[in-house]
């Protein structure tokens, strides 16, 4: 198969049967549609070109610089993308929580920008956020940059619909599966998709997944995150269901070892969601039926994920203390969570607590309470992993985005024997929208 270009190797990914003997469903033939052997790596090379395309030689001859909000595989494409162009690229983002990522994207030529972002996705509706101005500002007749704006760019969907769709109908002999499983980030790829399947079948089900609010998956949204993407609509999915790192991660395990497919995390929270949906109706099956599930990315680029998660795959003994480890009811157990009234209150007594804000430093510069002191999530993991940080003699008040790490921490400092840690519900978000102070550095 010879090729001018690398992007038209974009597109035309295998559809591969999982054997039955692993996944367990009777009536049910499952399909995995490998996104991950496009040439960059990823789902997002498709959306990356098909956005990037129209603009490049037009940026070319003004040297402008290609720049996505983005941390993770549309960052990747878009960098080699510029680079095969002549072009350099800005990737920004509030945070890089994937190490490997980041060292790739050094490698690759880009610039990385962390903006003090109140959360880990755009909110177009959060005027004071960094994040949001810089996006507004990409937008300004002055710019110098040609911002492909994966988040409400139209192409970003249309990509799946001129490739993704058709393929997976095209595969399963001009017909349209059953069901579509998909996680959601930017909502392109699961938005384009359905699209596709239901012009062939109208009946097909539509399942979006979407993380756990106490987790992280990359590549995927929260359900509080993802109603702030433009190109989310509710009314795509059929059924919404969360995933939690842990399943994500076991899901993975299965297809890399079981079905020799080296999937990264996104792949594991697809078919894991996928299995689990589709065991609830197949015992009523009657006949074959099929569903595909989109394998977004390798593994690679997630080592040090899975390590942080899963020490003892690689040898290293399982920490004693992690709020990884602890399952819903036991953080609902043994957590104490405090309103932005009473937290107040406690900070106005006379043994006020210590505030400890867990986001990232940038979010921490740009607004925090007064007071406090910052300590990062991945860091605070480290430290507790070794014993209490605090004195049991000091009250602790904990501060996430919008709660729901430090409800996690929380839960896991109680265990260890601090008797008085809380967590501010709803987070640094809440404390704001209730119009509680904070200051800047």
């Amino acid at each position: 198969m010879r090729y001018d270009s690398i992007t038209e190797a974009i597109g035309n990914t295998p559809l591969v049967r999982i054997d039955p003997a692993v996944h367990g469903l009777r009536h049910i033939d499952l399909y995995a549609k490998l996104e991950m052997l496009n040439p960059f790596g990823s789902v997002k090379d498709r959306s990356a070109w098909n956005m990037a395309r129209p603009g490049l030689a037009g940026a070319a001859e003004r040297g402008e610089t290609v720049v996505e909000l983005s941390s993770g595989n549309t960052a990747k494409a878009l960098a080699l993308l510029a680079g095969m162009h002549g072009l350099r690229f800005k990737s920004v983002t509030n945070r890089m929580r994937v190490p490997e990522i980041k060292e790739l994207l050094l490698l690759l030529g880009a610039e990385i920008e962390e903006l003090p972002g109140q959360s880990e996705c755009l909110d177009p509706t959060d005027t004071e956020d960094p994040l949001t101005r810089f996006h507004q500002a990409l937008a300004e007749p002055q710019s110098t940059y040609l911002h492909t704006d994966q988040y409400f760019n139209p192409r970003n969907t249309e990509a799946h619909v001129a490739g993704t769709g058709p393929e997976i109908v095209k595969d399963l002999d001009g017909r349209a599966p059953d069901w579509f499983i998909a996680c959601v980030g930017t909502a392109g790829s699961s938005t384009g998709v359905a699209r596709v399947l239901r012009e062939h079948d109208p009946d097909v089900q539509v399942v979006g997944l979407v993380a756990h609010k106490s987790d992280f998956i990359p590549g995927i949204r929260t359900i509080d995150e993802v109603h702030q993407v433009g190109l989310f609509d509710p009314a795509t999915y059929d059924t919404i269901a969360s995933v939690t790192a842990d399943e994500a991660l076991d899901g993975m395990l299965t297809l890399i070892r079981r079905c020799g497919l080296l999937t990264g995390p996104t792949g594991g929270a697809a078919y894991h969601g996928a299995v689990r949906h589709l065991h609830t109706v197949d015992a009523d099956s009657t006949e074959r039926r099929t569903a595909v599930f989109i394998v977004c990315d390798r593994a690679e680029s997630y080592l040090s994920y899975v390590r942080q998660r899963r020490p003892e795959l690689f040898g290293r003994p399982a920490p004693k203390n992690s709020a990884h480890t602890l399952t819903d009811a036991e953080v609902r157990a043994e957590a104490t969570v405090i309103d932005t009234e009473g937290a107040r209150r406690w900070l106005a007594s006379e043994h006020p607590p210590l505030v400890v804000d867990l986001r990232g430093p940038h979010a921490y510069a740009a607004l925090h309470i007064d007071g406090s002191v910052n300590i990062v999530d991945e860091l605070f993991d480290e430290l507790v992993r070794t014993g209490l940080p605090f004195s049991k003699n000091r009250p602790v008040l904990l501060a996430c985005p919008v709660g729901e790490k430090s409800t996690r921490y929380a839960a896991l400092l109680t265990r260890m024997g601090h008797p008085d840690v809380r967590s501010l519900s709803g987070g640094i978000v809440a404390w704001r929208d209730a119009g509680a102070p904070l200051v800047r550095d």
